[in-house]
This record gives C-alpha cells, sequence and structure tokens, in this order.
C-alpha cells in the first residue's frame, strides 16, 4: 500500500464512488477499511447538501462494499 493510501495517522484509506440518493450526482468519499467490518455515519452530500446514512462492509479479503440511503428515511 502506498503512502498516498493512508491517512495523517497512518490508518488504510480508499476512495469509493456513490451514488446522492437525493439528486443523483456520483461523488467520491474517503473510507477508512480499518475503522471495522460494519461502518455506519452520517455524511452530506457535497453537491446538493442532504443527509446520506452511509454503510461500509468490509469482507474477509478486505473488499470495501459502500452504499448510502437517505437518511431521513
Amino acid at each position: 500500500m502506498e503512502d498516498d493510501d493512508r491517512d495523517d495517522e497512518g490508518h488504510a484509506q480508499t476512495e469509493q464512488e456513490l451514488s446522492c440518493p437525493y439528486c443523483g450526482e456520483t461523488v467520491a468519499i474517503s473510507v477508512d477499511p480499518t475503522g471495522g467490518a460494519e461502518q455506519e455515519y452520517v455524511e452530506d452530500c457535497p453537491v446538493c447538501c442532504q443527509p446520506w446514512q452511509v454503510h461500509v462492509e468490509v469482507d474477509a479479503d478486505g473488499r470495501v462494499h459502500v452504499w448510502a440511503d437517505a437518511a431521513d428515511e
């Protein structure tokens, strides 16, 4: 893993693309796969500012799966 793939604290990061459940724009977000096998958090769309519920799953092979739902659902 290259240094560019790590944050200031040395955690692995990966960039994933998501489609906003509100405006439909595709945006890239950074995900820390070392944050646990299952993660959930709220993040605002950088385009329309609506809140997403972001879901992150890291499988046994280290592959990261990310999706977002509307936070108000």
